[in-house]
């Protein structure tokens, strides 16, 4: 039904195999006999989205670890469309997933193989959410949970996440992507089971995003998808749901996929604009986006393969657009987002500003973590509360002064 293969040599390896990358270092992708696969198109046409409506396109067989992940919102948004220039603007907002992002759709696939495989422990590094994530799913799985992350890098949100779902957190003195090269390495020599994105099993579930996409449009494709990257497995992952869709009839087309990074940490846009699918890693990256602030994408490759074959492109944004953005989104839209989700919409409005997108296509933007995931930015980007006595008096000439 499936297997492992290599995008770069084509060595292919079993559903048994505890493998993350192919013995030539290259990235593994899951590829499906679809012609064996039988979907029920009445179930699917029916039924309300969720991460296992679509299991039929997932590579797992047991009973799914799950919270009730997927299923997110996909919001038309008119005044915030209007503000930007664009005609038909939507957001799927990924932070009401349950541990609040995006990253619950790959661990509930990712935790369930584990389980498949008989794997005792797990881990991850992390800029936060893969943390938070991996140990909600870990704490319902029943196992334990090893989590690596960048000292001082991460939103205290989602390190409470982790701590309180039981994972032992380690903070290394160093950044994101030398906690990667640590945790592999450990994962590795101690036999647990690593469910950083570079897992292709992570990716399959957050596939689901684009399946779901469709889904919420009555199964037509929008003219373009823009997605914030970090270590860039949703931009592939996302794309792939598309091109499953349109593999299976059940649609005609994909989008453009569309990827944004920040000024301080854009590898995937430098690679894009030199027009090359290899990245040049970035030593020391930097913003305010701390889920996004890594400067060695680990699925990079796969992420500007989706933006070449569907004709989108890449874009970075500085931080003071992305929380332009934030601001914009919550306050006409009421939707809170951290600042890494922000990126989409930051993107959209300098892509339409420049001329690359045009005013009447179909955007659906991509917004991956709730606004609780960093609320000390919150509070420094905010207007702050006014002090008043406890009396009418004071309280009207606070709530009518300029």
């Amino acid at each position: 039904m499936y297997q492992l293969e290599c995008i770069e040599c084509g060595q292919k390896y079993t559903d048994s195999e505890v493998v993350y990358t192919c013995k030539c270092g290259g990235l593994l992708d899951v590829i499906y006999d679809y012609s064996a696969i039988q979907l029920d198109m009445e179930r699917l046409r029916t039924e309300a989205p969720s991460v296992w409506k679509y299991k039929a396109l997932l590579p797992v067989e047991g009973k799914p670890v799950s919270i009730h992940e997927g299923g997110t919102p996909l919001y038309r948004c008119d005044r915030l469309a209007e503000k930007i220039g664009i005609k038909e603007l939507y957001v799927k907002h990924e932070g009401l997933n349950p541990s609040g992002s995006f990253k619950d759709r790959g661990m509930t696939a990712g935790v369930t193989k584990a389980m498949e495989l008989g794997m005792k422990t797990l881990a991850c590094a992390s800029t936060g959410n893969t943390s938070a994530s991996l140990s909600t799913y870990g704490a319902k799985a029943g196992l334990p949970v090893i989590v690596l992350l960048p000292e001082g890098k991460v939103a205290l949100g989602k390190v409470a996440q982790a701590l309180i779902h039981g994972a032992k957190v380690l903070s290394i003195k160093g950044n994101f992507d030398e906690a990667v090269v640590l945790v592999r390495q450990l994962c590795d020599e101690e036999k647990i089971y690593l469910l950083n994105s570079i897992n292709p099993y992570r990716l399959e579930g957050q596939k689901t995003i684009g399946h779901e996409i469709c889904d919420q449009l009555g199964f037509n494709v929008p003219d373009r998808v823009i997605v914030p990257v970090g270590n860039a497995g949703n931009t592939a992952a996302i794309y792939k749901g598309f091109k499953e869709f349109m593999e299976l009839g059940i649609t005609d087309s994909v989008p453009k996929m569309t990827g944004i990074q920040t000024e301080g940490a854009c590898p995937v846009t430098k690679a894009f604009k030199m027009g090359v699918e290899d990245i040049v890693p970035e030593k020391n990256p930097e913003t305010i986006a701390t889920a996004i602030r890594i400067g060695n994408p680990v699925n990079a490759k796969k992420a500007l393969r989706a933006i070449y074959e569907s004709g989108g492109c890449s874009e970075a944004v500085s931080d003071e657009e992305l929380i332009e953005a934030q601001k914009d989104l919550a306050q006409l839209e009421g939707i809170g987002v951290e600042p890494a989700s922000a990126t989409s919409i930051a993107g959209l409005k300098k892509l339409i500003d420049s001329g690359v997108i045009d005013h009447d296509e179909k955007v659906v933007c991509v917004t991956t973590g709730h606004l609780l995931k960093d609320p000390e930015e919150v509070m420094n980007i905010s207007t702050k509360p006014i002090t008043v006595d406890a009396n009418i008096e004071a309280v009207r000439k606070a709530v009518f002064s300029r």
